[in-house]
C-alpha cells in the first residue's frame, strides 16, 4: 500500500532585519536551526524522509534519471520530432557540458548526498537524545541512499567530488576524487547499511531501503569494477535468504496493482493521485502528489518521446516461423498497433501513436512502450503513480549467471539463466538453443548479454551493462553508433559545476568535452 510519507520538513534559518549592524547579527529566536533540530526521533525520521523526497524528484527518478539512463543505451529511439533538443543530444551523442539532463541528474544526486550527510552527521551528534534503534535505522537508510547516488555519479562521470560530511559553506567545494576512492566509500556505506537495515518492513514503510537492497547494490558495485568473486558472494546472500522469488507473471513487475511483490528488491514510491505531477525539482511540499511523469513521456497514447529501438525489438527470439515474436516478454514490454489497452476496451491505432514507426522482421509498424505505462487500464494519457522498480530478483539471478561464467562455472551460469526463462508466463526453451549454444565461456556470455537485454529491457540497466562490458573488454561490437573512444565512456562534468567549483575548473573536465 502506498503512503505519502516521503515529504521533507523544511528547516528555516530566519534573521530579523533592522537598521544597524547589531540587529543584523541577531538570529530569530523562533526559527528552527540546524543546531536545534535533529534532536528527537521524529525529527531524524523526517530528515530521512527528506532524502527519499529528493530521490523522487524531477531531477532523478520521477523524470530525468530514467531519460538519462535510457538515452545513453541502445534500448531506445526517438519517438518523433517532438523529442526535446537536450534529450535528442544525449541520444545522438552530441551533448555538451551545458546539457540540461546531465546537469539535472548530477544536481539531483548531490542533493540526495547532502541530505544523507546531514542525517548521518546529525544522528551521530544527537546520539544521546535519540533512540538507538531509530538513529541506527536512519543512518543505515541515509548511507544506502548516499551510496546509490555516488554509484550513479562514479559510473556515469568517473572521478567526482566526494563529500563525506555535509557542507556548511561555499568554501566547502571539493575537487574530484579518484574512482577507486569513491568506490571504496560506496562499499563502506553499503556494508554499514547491510548491518543496520531490516530484511523487510510493514505495509506503511514499504519503499524504504532494506538489507537486500543494500546487498544487491553492493553486488552491482563489485560487478561494475570487474570484481566478480565479491559480487557472487553478495548475490548468494540474496538467493540464500529466501526473501525473494520470481513472480509467475512477468508483467506484475511493471503495473500498479502488484507493487512490492516477492520479486521486488527495491522500488521508489509514487502516488496515484491523478495528474498532479510535482514539477518541483526536489519533490518537496505537500500540495502536489508524488507522481512520475514516465507513463506520459513514454506511453503510446501520451507524448511518446521515446520508443523501443529496432535493435531491442530484434533481440527477442522467435521459436517458430513468421513475423510475430514468440518470446512472451516482447508483447509484455511493448504495444503494437492493433493491441488492446484500457482494460481491453480500446484498440491501439497508428493515428493515436504520435511520431515515428519501427521496423520488426522487415515490417514497418508503430510500436510503443508498455512497461511502466498506465495504458493497460487507461484510455487517456496522464502522469501517474506506478512505482519505479530499481532492483528485482530476476536481475540477481542474471547477475549470478554472469559472475559464475566469469569465474569459470559455465554450467552453473546456464542454470541461473534458465531459471529466469522458466517463469510460467515466459516459459522460453531452456539453453542451449539453436541461436545460443552454451558450451564455451564466450557462448555463455553471449547468452547472458541476450537474456539481460530482453528480461530487463527499459529498466535503466542496459546503459550500465554496456559501460561495464565496454570497460572490461567484453563487447564484441560497439552497440552505440555514435561512440567515440576517449570521450563517450563518461558524461561531461556540468558547466555549472565547472563555473562554480574552483577546485575543478576547466582542467577538471572529462576528456573530449
Amino acid at each position: 500500500m502506498k503512503r505519502q510519507y516521503f515529504l521533507i520538513s523544511a528547516l528555516l534559518l530566519g534573521m530579523t532585519v533592522g537598521c544597524n549592524d547589531k540587529s543584523l547579527d541577531q538570529l530569530n529566536p523562533n526559527a528552527v536551526t540546524t543546531d536545534s533540530y535533529f534532536k528527537t526521533d521524529v525529527q531524524i525520521k523526517s530528515a530521512t524522509n527528506g532524502i527519499y523526497a529528493a530521490l523522487q524528484s524531477t531531477n532523478l527518478i520521477a523524470r530525468e534519471w530514467f531519460f538519462t539512463e535510457d538515452l545513453r543505451s541502445d534500448d531506445v529511439s526517438a519517438g518523433g520530432g517532438q523529442l526535446e533538443t537536450p534529450r535528442n543530444q544525449l541520444l545522438t551523442g552530441v551533448h555538451d557540458t551545458g546539457n540540461s539532463l546531465v546537469s539535472s541528474v548530477w544536481t539531483g544526486a548531490y542533493r540526495v548526498i547532502h541530505r544523507a550527510n546531514v542525517v548521518v552527521d546529525k544522528a551521530a551528534a544527537s546520539a544521546s537524545t535519540l533512540t538507538a534503534s531509530v538513529a541506527a535505522q536512519a543512518t543505515g537508510e541515509a548511507k544506502f541512499l548516499r551510496a546509490w547516488s555516488y554509484f550513479e555519479l562514479v559510473s556515469l562521470w568517473g572521478a567526482v567530488p566526494l563529500y563525506k560530511n555535509y557542507v556548511t559553506s561555499l568554501s566547502g567545494s571539493a575537487a574530484r576524487s579518484p574512482e577507486a576512492d569513491v568506490y571504496a566509500f560506496i562499499i563502506a556505506d553499503l556494508k554499514a547499511a547491510q548491518d543496520a537495515l531490516p530484511a523487510t518492513y510493514d505495509a506503511a514503510n514499504q519503499g524504504r531501503a532494506t538489507k537486500g537492497a543494500a546487498t544487491m547494490l553492493l553486488a552491482r558495485v563489485y560487478m561494475q569494477q570487474g570484481d566478480y568473486a565479491n559480487a557472487k558472494t553478495e548475490l548468494q546472500k540474496i538467493i540464500s535468504s529466501g526473501t525473494y522469488q520470481l513472480v509467475d507473471e512477468y508483467n506484475d513487475n511493471f503495473i500498479e496493482e502488484t507493487e512490492f511483490n516477492k520479486e521486488s528488491i527495491w522500488e521508489v514510491n509514487f502516488l496515484p493521485s491523478g495528474g498532479t505531477f510535482n514539477w518541483n525539482t526536489d519533490a518537496d511540499g505537500a500540495s502536489a502528489g508524488e507522481e512520475t511523469v514516465r507513463t506520459q513521456e513514454y506511453s503510446g497514447i501520451g507524448w511518446r518521446n521515446i520508443i523501443p529501438s529496432n535493435s531491442l525489438l530484434a533481440e527477442f527470439e522467435k521459436t517458430s516461423k513468421g513475423d510475430a515474436k514468440t518470446d512472451p516478454r516482447y508483447a509484455k514490454s511493448v504495444y503494437t498497433t492493433g493491441d488492446k489497452f484500457n482494460n481491453g476496451q480500446s484498440t491501439l491505432t497508428d493515428d493515436v501513436q504520435n511520431g515515428f514507426s519501427s521496423t520488426v522482421d522487415g515490417k514497418v509498424q508503430k510500436i510503443s512502450w508498455r512497461k511502466f505505462t498506465l495504458m493497460y487500464k487507461a484510455g487517456v494519457s496522464t502522469t501517474g503513480g506506478i512505482n519505479q522498480r530499481i532492483m528485482r530478483y530476476a536481475e540477481t539471478l542474471l547477475s549470478m549467471a554472469e559472475c559464475e561464467n566469469e569465474l569459470g562455472n559455465t554450467a552453473s551460469a546456464v542454470t541461473y539463466l534458465n531459471m529466469v526463462r522458466s517463469r510460467p508466463s515466459v516459459a522460453m526453451p531452456a539453453y542451449p538453443t539453436a541461436n545460443y549454444p552454451v558450451t564455451t565461456k564466450d557462448q555463455v556470455l553471449a547468452a547472458v548479454m541476450h537474456e539481460r537485454r530482453v528480461e530487463l529491457n527499459g529498466e535503466e540497466i542496459r546503459n550500465r551493462d554496456i559501460l561495464r562490458w565496454r570497460k572490461l573488454g567484453k563487447l564484441k561490437t560497439e552497440p552505440i553508433a555514435y561512440f567515440q573512444k576517449g570521450k563517450h565512456e563518461l558524461l561531461p562534468i556540468p558547466q555549472q559545476e565547472i563555473d562554480n567549483n574552483p577546485n575543478i575548473g576547466l582542467k577538471g573536465q572529462n576528456p573530449g568535452y
